[in-house]
């Protein structure tokens, strides 16, 4: 029970604590996933980097964009992301700008050595054992930006944003292993016919070094003993003996125990002899100051020791073995020491501190500053010291600058202002001879200058500051243009029309109208405005005075005739007066009141049914003259006609003169008055503006004031010149006073100085020119408009100050010392020799002096005077047995030319005459020649002609100067070719021998370019209409065709002519119609008695000008319109009495506009003379209705196209004007005049005028030719000299485009090359000895040549070569001659053929590979260890080719062959094949022949000897032999493998070799005789058969046959049964 309720108690325990851990743990949960989804679930991005921003340099900056998103992708706020993991946003950079691509570069190495390809894991690819062609691999290279400066590492991004980045890595192949590729061995070198044993060898070279792993290189050499021992007779010896002479033992000075060993032995330097040598030696008080003395050169004094040295002479043997010196006695003996300088290596002082660094600033062009120090030369190298090391060191500094260092000052260019545009450049290009021109406009070209000025770091808050000019090659950017097109306005052009009719005569003010002078007036109106002010235009009205002016008159209208009687005669008429202004408009009748209106009624008369009824009286012609004169006046005409004749009782008709009337009309005088003005004067301030000019604007624009501008004014007569202005309607007076825009008065701006040049910061010569500084500055603007000008002096000069001038330093000679031998006590016991002579040294003193003779350090003589002089040389005691000689004689003088040679001579004296080893002339000789000098020399021309060099007058100088650049190109010319000069040898020689300079010139010519020549413009041709718009056309021809590359021509039609069209306007009543009044109504009588009903009428037309200037003269017909023509003749009516009289029509009556078909036009006539019956009388009106284009027109303004661009006359290119011209259109396409738009009111186009360019043709401007520069060498014959030019100005236009070419060259004066020529160093030479250590020497020849690489060379004096060599290396070097025995190498071998790593054949690099060897050569197999090892040499080559090595065999033979390596080219080697595919030698049966009386055959299978017969088995293999039965006759043996091949070693086959039958011809062919036997052989059988057969044929009555026999053959078949 306790255990059931505790059980109980626990699970209920457990059941409730079970909920609350669930709570735990899904809040603990929660808690985590909250952690972890905020450092896992949320991360930053970051976007690319952006461009590089800011200056120019490192201080730019890039900006990235960085945000926070979820691992789902989705983007959210930058603080779920952890701030401490936030990327950078920006971060410094390098601003690249484009003048950076000067100074950065990529350096890119040589490609690295192919290696394999690695496997994935980075583990390198093992190469597989057996190679085919070649495996796979990879190249590298290391690329980097570098900059140019100073070749430091930038970063790659800078190249980049120019070149992309070259690849740094590359497929490549790796060949197979090459092994070592040798030549055949040489022949065996011939053994010597002496006793005793010798060796002999045999040599061969390296073709081909190993390659890509292969296998090293075999021994070059074998040695082997000679055959045939000889052995060595009594009294000749086996061995021969060589006297070795070793090498100089270092320098040393007398020990003083050394002197000390007086009486003591010494070897002979022979391990294996047992002789000995006795010297002694003296002992020389003070020997630590023998030898020695100092040479007080500078502070310290320079010690120059003597001393002296040695070297072993030993007596070896052939064989290696060192023996005594008494073997190898001979007559001289080598020295065994030497006088020598005991070496001491140059000393230098400390370095001094370091400079401070040439770079002060920072700069964003990474370019480093640099620093230096120096050091002086204490003491200069002695004997075989150490030279004299550098004595200035260099590097850079300050490198990038970082922020320790202020910003460096940046340069830019600067402009000055343009100056005035200049057309006269442009039209000298034109047409150089042109003549000067006034008021030149259009086109033209400016100049400014450009210099370049350090830039200010808030140079964008003074933009306008004026910095002082510095070099410009600090400025690295582009430089701006100097020059550039420009344009002076040309004077406006205006076109008018012409004067309109005469107005009436007016007061001159109808406000006024008090007196009785007036005006009558006539305007003209613009056709084409000019451009920008009107001002241009000529007047547009004139007044002439008048009498009686009126500017108000009453017209009066005049009604319908009403008779009394209602039918005809008497009656009345009303008369109606309306009031109108003299512009004929309607005013109210209170301007007319000074007059009665004359309004009313006035008497008529209607005619009745018999009267003479006439027309009404016509309207008043044209005045016949504009004005009225002396001798002219103007009159008009009216006339009537009768329409019916009068009827009895009737009235009369009027007589011929009432139907006419005349009267005075244009009765002004023809003296014109107008008012004419002066330009307006040049805007100047007003006292009466001047308070205005403190706060006015014009236009919107603060400006420097408002002032006024002034024009006089005239009134001026026709004809007649000036007249008082009262006589001028002073309504019209132009206006004198107009405000204007002040001009700012501008100062002349001018630079600062420059800084002063620098003088020379290095000593002058003494005798050198005056060296001056100058500075300079430059005009930025003019003065203008009454500002301050500029300063007279732009440039200023002065003497350098303070220049240090060069110590003048010379060496000072001393005297030669006495000449110092060997110590004595080391030279007598040397070999017993006791006299003192010989060679020894002797020394002097040098010193550095100043002009005063004043000693200084000697490092300033190094540093500026010529090269030290020595301070010791050889000299030669002479000893008593040496040859002594007379003093050389001179060279005579040379009785002919260079061919002859000459000579001088010395004799024997005293002993020397009588000793026999002086008489040797090859040692001693007597006798010197010498080539003669020449004295006649020959010129000979060399190259080919330079270019023609164009000459340049003074005249055309100034020219030139004027055009800033233009040089001349063409014309006459001189061009030139080098002379070279030659002695009568052909050697080349100074041209001074010539005397000439060198040169031989010619004139040229240069041909001029010639442009397209065109004629002058024709006159426009007249309008092409009469009436409203037409064209005007003018026109020009070619004259010449261009050539020389001149420009071309513009386009051309077929007649070479180019055209230019204007649009043009002409009034359309300018020509009209005049008519004469009609004739009377003539009525054929003959057909009439009455005299009256219809007739014809005719009358006179003529085409008139109605212009002012034409006066109403008749012109041709054609100018007037055709379809206007009037009628010359027409139909009439003359009523007959009593009939009714109408009077014509009248017009019709105006359609609306638009025209509308509805609406009627009418037109109506009265009835003149009503009849006796009234409905007689036809129709008194007719009604149309308004039809477009027949009764009714529409109107319409018509505008042209726009004109070609039209230039002034003085201007030749740049702005012009372009115009379109207005005309009225009818509907019907017929142009009429201007007032029928204008009366409509219709819009006008608002731009009829618009400016334009023509674009100015520019010829390429180049700048003055450079001076010529130095010669490219400095001798020979193919030195050239350049001069240069660059282009001032681009070619604009079609103007001639710059020539390709702007380099010209020259050769030089030909002058002689002089120089040392090594010659080939001379065989090893051991001086008194066999063998052992010596010297090559060669020789230095002075040799003359022409410069070329394939020129010969002559000998010349060694004095035209200047200074021989310092070095002594360069004559002589150390060298070894092999003794007999010694083992020595031999000398290198040819360069083996160019030979390239192909693959199948192909190329697989660009460069081939040359090799040669050297081996050894063993002399005594004893020395074989010390022998050197063997050498190989290889080099790159051009022009190799591919070589296949291919295994060649021999015939078998005896079952073996020679098996050989051969090269494509034919040539034996050893190495090269594959070892693998290596043919067999030796040739074996397999299996083994182990049968009884079997062998190997010839072609590798078992066989039987001759006498057995092979049995074989099933699968071909020899089973065994057998005996052939009667094989002792040797007939037998007719199908063994032994009858078909005998083995070469059977006897039988060599006993029956010659006598044995033999069936085949050595061709292979049968013999003849073979065909015989065969022939007989078959008869012989078919008779046997035949015979066998009856033999053996049974008889038919047997019935069994016997049995049978088997026939016989003639030779085993082989079987076994038998």
């Amino acid at each position: 029970m306790f255990l059931r309720d505790s059980w109980l108690c626990a699970h209920w325990a457990w059941q409730s604590s079970r909920s609350c851990l669930v709570v735990l743990a899904l809040l603990l949960l929660h808690t985590s996933d909250l952690e972890g989804r905020k450092s896992h679930q949320f991360v930053w991005k970051t976007g690319h980097w952006g461009r590089c921003i800011g200056d120019c340099g490192s201080s730019g900056v890039q900006s990235r964009v960085v945000w926070c998103v979820h691992s789902e992708g989705w983007t959210t706020h930058h603080s779920n992301c952890e701030q401490s993991d936030r990327p950078d946003s920006q971060r410094s950079c390098f601003k690249i700008c484009d003048w950076h691509l000067e100074l950065f570069e990529w350096e890119v190495s040589e490609w690295h050595m192919c290696v394999l390809v690695p496997f994935a894991h980075g583990e390198v690819k093992p190469r597989t054992s057996e190679c085919v062609t070649a495996q796979h691999g990879l190249q590298h290279r290391s690329v980097q930006c570098i900059q140019k400066l100073n070749r430091t590492v930038v970063a790659s991004e800078i190249c980049e944003h120019f070149i992309p980045q070259p690849p740094m890595e590359q497929a490549c192949l790796i060949p197979c292993p090459r092994d070592c590729v040798v030549s055949q061995f040489s022949s065996w070198s011939v053994c010597r016919r002496q006793c005793g044993k010798h060796l002999q060898h045999r040599t061969r070279s390296v073709i081909a070094p190993p390659l890509y792993g292969g296998a090293k290189c075999p021994n070059l050499t074998e040695s082997r003993t000679c055959n045939g021992f000889i052995s060595c007779s009594h009294g000749e010896e086996e061995y021969t003996y060589s006297l070795k002479v070793g090498s100089w033992s270092k320098c040393r000075l007398p020990h003083l125990k050394e002197m000390n060993m007086i009486g003591r032995t010494m070897l002979d330097f022979s391990s294996d002899s047992t002789e000995r040598s006795t010297f002694k030696l003296q002992v020389v008080e003070n020997v630590q100051n023998f030898h020695r003395f100092k040479l007080h050169l500078s502070s310290k004094s320079l010690d120059i020791e003597i001393g002296y040295q040695t070297r072993q002479v030993r007596c070896t043997r052939r064989d290696g073995k060192n023996v005594m010196l008494s073997l190898c006695v001979q007559e001289a003996t080598p020295l065994t020491f030497q006088s020598c300088v005991m070496p001491k290596d140059c000393e230098t002082s400390d370095w001094s501190s370091w400079s401070s660094c040439s770079k002060t600033c920072h700069s964003g062009d990474l370019s480093p500053g640099f620093r230096s120090r120096t050091r002086n030369i204490t003491h200069i190298a002695v004997g075989a010291g150490k030279e004299c090391p550098e004595a200035e060191e260099r590097e850079t500094c300050n490198i990038g600058g970082g922020g320790r260092l202020h910003p460096c000052p940046r340069y830019s260019w600067k402009t000055s202002e343009w100056k005035e545009c200049d057309v006269s450049l442009l039209l000298e290009q034109q047409d150089p001879q042109h003549q000067k021109r006034t008021a030149l406009c259009g086109g033209g070209i400016q100049v400014r200058e450009v210099y370049c000025a350090q830039s200010t770091w808030d140079e964008m808050h003074k933009s306008k500051e004026v910095t002082r000019p510095v070099e410009n090659k600090l400025c690295l950017a582009p430089a701006p243009p100097s020059s550039q097109l420009c344009n002076i306005p040309c004077p406006p052009e205006c076109l008018v029309s012409s004067w309109l009719a005469w107005g009436p005569c007016i007061h001159e003010n109808c406000q006024d109208t008090q007196g009785k002078k007036g005006f009558k007036m006539r305007e003209r109106r613009v056709i084409v405005e000019p451009v920008g002010t009107s001002g241009g235009c000529p007047h547009l009205i004139e007044s002439v005075p008048c009498e009686n002016p009126a500017c108000y008159q009453w017209i009066i209208l005049e009604g319908v005739c009403l008779p009394y009687n209602g039918i005809c005669g008497l009656g009345t008429r009303m008369l109606h007066a309306e009031c109108k202004n003299y512009m004929g408009e309607d005013v109210s009748s209170d301007f007319c009141s000074e007059l009665p209106s004359p309004s009313g009624t006035t008497v008529c008369e209607m005619p009745c049914g018999r009267d003479c009824v006439v027309t009404q009286w016509s309207q008043w012609s044209s005045c016949s003259h504009s004005c009225s004169g002396k001798n002219t006046e103007g009159r008009q005409s009216r006339t009537r006609s009768i329409l019916a004749l009068p009827g009895e009782g009737g009235s009369a008709c009027p007589p011929s003169h009432a139907l006419q009337e005349y009267r005075l009309c244009n009765d002004h005088s023809c003296n014109q008055l107008y008012w004419e003005t002066s330009a307006w004067s040049p805007c100047s301030e007003n006292t009466l503006v001047t308070a205005l000019n403190a706060t006015i604007n014009w236009n919107g624009e603060a400006t420097c004031g408002v002032g006024i501008q002034t024009r006089k004014i005239f009134c001026v007569k026709n004809n007649s010149g000036q007249v008082p202005a009262k006589r001028c309607p002073e309504s019209i007076r132009p206006e004198t006073v107009r405000p204007c825009l002040l001009p700012c008065k501008k100062d002349c701006v001018v630079t600062p100085f420059s800084e002063w040049t620098s003088c020379p910061t290095v000593c002058q010569n003494g005798n050198s020119t005056t060296t001056k500084q100058s500075r300079y500055r430059i005009i930025i603007r003019d003065a203008v408009n009454g500002g301050q000008e500029c300063p007279d002096t732009l440039f200023e000069e002065r003497e350098c100050e303070d220049i240090p001038l060069c110590p003048v330093y010379s060496w000072k000679i001393h005297k030669w010392s006495q000449c110092v031998l060997v110590p004595d006590s080391i030279r007598q016991g040397m070999l017993g020799v006791n006299e003192p002579c010989g060679r020894g040294l002797q020394w002097r003193a040098v010193t550095c002096v100043m002009e005063s003779n004043h000693s200084v350090d000697v490092g300033e003589c190094l540093k500026w005077a010529e090269p030290m002089p020595s301070l010791v040389q050889e000299c030669l005691i002479p000893c008593k047995d040496d040859c002594t000689f007379s003093p050389w004689s001179k060279f005579p003088s040379c009785s002919s030319d260079c061919g002859s040679r000459r000579t001088r001579r010395r004799t024997l004296t005293g002993r020397s005459k009588k000793r026999d080893k002086c008489q040797n002339t090859e040692l001693y000789p007597q006798v010197e020649t010498e080539q003669c000098p020449c004295s006649i020399f020959t010129t000979q021309p060399h190259g080919n002609w330079s270019e023609c060099i164009v000459s340049v007058r003074k005249t055309e100088l100034q020219l030139e100067a004027r055009l800033r650049g233009h040089a001349k190109e063409c014309g006459e010319g001189v061009r030139f070719r080098s002379l070279a000069c030659y002695d009568k040898t052909g050697r080349f020689v100074e041209p001074s021998h010539c005397n000439h300079s060198g040169y031989v010139e010619e004139p040229c010519l240069v041909p001029c370019p010639f442009d397209c020549k065109l004629s002058d413009w024709s006159a426009w041709a007249p309008c092409s209409t009469t009436c409203g718009t037409g064209v005007r056309i003018r026109s020009r021809w070619l004259k010449e065709k261009p050539y020389n590359g001149g420009r071309p021509c513009p386009k051309l039609d077929p007649k070479n002519q180019v055209y230019e069209s204007i649009p043009c306007y002409s009034e359309c009543n300018q020509y009209s119609w005049e008519t004469e009044p009609w004739s009377p109504c003539e009525i054929n009588s003959e057909q009439n008695s009455l005299h009256c009903g219809e007739g014809i009428q005719t009358r006179k037309i003529r085409c008139v000008n109605t212009t002012e200037d034409g006066g109403g003269e008749t012109v041709a017909n054609t100018l007037c319109n055709q379809s206007e023509i009037p009628l010359d003749t027409q139909k009439c009516t003359l009523y007959c009495p009593s009939e009714c009289v109408v009077s014509e029509w009248g017009h019709w009556s105006q359609c609306p506009q638009p025209c509308d078909p509805n609406v009627m036009q009418t037109r109506t006539r009265q009835v003149l003379r009503s009849p006796l019956n009234p409905k007689t009388c036809p129709e008194d009106s007719q009604m149309w209705p308004c039809v477009l284009n027949q009764n009714c027109f529409q109107y319409r303004y018509n505008i042209t196209d726009w004109s070609t661009c039209q230039l002034s006359e003085n201007a030749i290119c740049g702005e012009g004007i372009k115009n379109r011209l207005l005309s009225c259109v009818r509907s019907d396409g017929k142009t009429v005049n201007m007032n029928y738009c204008e009366q409509l009111n219709l819009e006008k186009p608002s731009k009829m005028i618009t400016r334009c360019l023509v674009e100015c043709v520019v010829n390429c401007q180049l700048s003055e030719w450079s001076a010529w520069s130095e010669c490219s060498r400095s001798c020979g014959l193919s030195g050239q000299m350049l001069r240069t030019r660059s282009v001032v100005m681009q070619a604009q236009g079609e103007g001639r485009l710059c020539p390709a070419e702007l380099t010209q060259y020259r050769s030089c004066a030909a002058k002689p090359c002089y120089s040392w020529v090594l010659g080939e160093w001379s065989p090893c030479r051991v001086e008194g000895g066999h063998c052992g250590d010596g010297i090559q020497v060669r020789n230095l020849t002075c040799m003359v040549h022409d410069g070329s690489l394939s020129a010969a060379s002559r000998q010349v004096e060694s004095a035209l070569c200047g200074d021989l060599p310092s070095k002594d290396s360069v004559f002589q070097l150390p060298c070894s001659v092999p003794c007999p025995g010694d083992c020595h190498l031999t000398e290198w071998s040819k360069w083996s053929s160019c030979e390239l790593t192909c693959i199948d054949g192909r190329s697989f690099e660009a460069m081939g590979r040359q090799s040669r060897s050297r081996t050894f050569i063993i002399q005594s197999f004893e020395n074989q260890d010390s022998c050197p090892e063997q050498e190989l040499e290889t080099r790159p080559c051009s022009g190799g080719k591919c070589y296949n090595y291919v295994w060649k065999t021999s015939l078998w033979q005896d079952n073996e062959r020679t098996v050989w390596c051969q090269r494509s080219d034919g040539v034996n080697v050893t190495g090269g094949c594959s070892i693998q595919t290596q043919p067999t030698t030796t040739r074996h049966c397999n299996p083994v022949c182990r049968k009884p009386f079997s062998y190997c055959t010839q072609s590798g299978v078992c066989g039987c000897e001759r006498g057995y017969t092979e049995i074989m088995r099933s699968d071909g293999f020899l089973d065994y032999c057998m005996k052939i039965p009667g094989s002792e006759d040797k007939k037998a043996d007719v199908k063994t493998n032994a009858a078909k091949n005998k083995p070469i070693n059977s006897k039988m086959h060599d006993i029956f070799k010659g006598w044995s039958i033999q069936p085949f011809n050595p061709d292979g062919k049968l013999k003849i005789w073979v065909y015989g036997v065969s022939a007989g052989g078959f008869l012989i059988i078919v008779s046997l058969i035949f015979t066998s057969y009856l033999l053996c044929k049974k008889p038919k009555q047997q019935q069994h046959s016997p049995p049978q026999q088997k026939c016989l053959t003639l030779a085993y078949d082989g079987d076994v049964d038998m």
